[in-house]
């Protein structure tokens, strides 16, 4: 059990800086229509998407994670061009009615990236970590937003085939090691470091990584753990996403306890719930996540 925080102050567009040593919710909104979780898309007219991030900001979510493209396994493919309308149709006008509001784009793909950044969006979250796009790290050094380092292997179609691990844990941070190093000679400052729970990993995998997440704190980076609602929850409890609330839950306050900065969630009271009680018992920091 660890209740240490690395070093967690990133810093946002126009000076913003962040405070992660708090935990913060990231909430998740999909606007594609084949997302794995029924409940996160937003396939509607801008209005309702910009309804759904106020309600999450009210509830309580420090940031907004937009995706264009579903990253489930064997998900359909969708152009650059879809990709970048479907995502811009929801930062600008979320960007417009709330601009203090913290907006990642969650994209493996440098152009959707840039786009959404000129849109208003302040963070990247690549779950790739680079491996599907060259000129992603050079991209967010031009940039200069935080990134989410996020460990996968392959793309949506063969990563579940990709998860022969000597050790887990072991073989998981070396290789976000190895991008680190990438994206800090190509000049990225800050980084956000995500363990890539169902990506490339089967639930026996991502519960050994869940257990042995103080081991990733070497890396002096802050963490992100998005666990909501996947496989490894509903499958070892024998049921599905949309009842896989409870099973989440309890699996953010374990991820809490060993070193998350961030929980990226479809379901943001109750993660602000887990934060709550999490702060009872090991204390809090006060004050806003966010400051100018």
């Amino acid at each position: 059990m660890s209740t240490l925080k690395s070093n967690a102050l990133v810093c946002l567009p126009n000076g913003r800086l962040m405070d992660l040593t708090r935990p913060s919710v990231m909430g998740i909104l999909n606007v594609t229509p084949d997302s794995f979780f029924e409940g996160s898309r937003y396939l509607a007219a801008p209005q309702q998407i910009v309804d759904a991030a106020g309600k999450m900001l009210e509830e309580g979510a420090s940031i907004l994670d937009i995706g264009g493209y579903s990253t489930r396994p064997h998900a359909a493919d969708v152009s650059i061009e879809e990709e970048t309308e479907r995502i811009l149709n929801a930062i600008e006008p979320i960007a417009k009615q709330y601009p203090n509001a913290v907006i990642s784009i969650d994209t493996f793909r440098s152009a959707v990236a840039e786009a959404a950044v000129k849109a208003g969006a302040s963070i990247i979250n690549d779950i790739a970590g680079g491996n599907l796009d060259s000129l992603m790290f050079g991209t967010v050094a031009e940039l200069a937003v935080p990134y989410i380092l996020m460990h996968s292997r392959g793309n949506p179609s063969t990563m579940s085939r990709l998860n022969d691990y000597h050790d887990p844990t072991v073989d998981v941070l070396s290789e976000l090691q190895i991008k680190v190093n990438s994206l800090r000679e190509s000049g990225v400052k800050d980084i956000i470091i995500d363990p890539g729970f169902g990506f490339a990993k089967d639930p026996r995998q991502g519960f050994e990584m869940l257990k042995n997440l103080p081991a990733f704190q070497i890396l002096g980076l802050p963490m992100m753990v998005g666990v909501s609602r996947k496989s490894m929850i509903w499958k070892t409890l024998g049921i599905t996403a949309s009842a896989a609330l409870n099973g989440t839950t309890a699996l953010n306050m374990v991820a809490l306890m060993n070193g998350a900065n961030i929980l990226r969630v479809h379901d943001v009271i109750e993660a602000m719930q887990t934060i709550r009680l999490y702060e009872e018992i090991y204390g809090s920091s006060a004050g806003s996540n966010v400051s100018d």
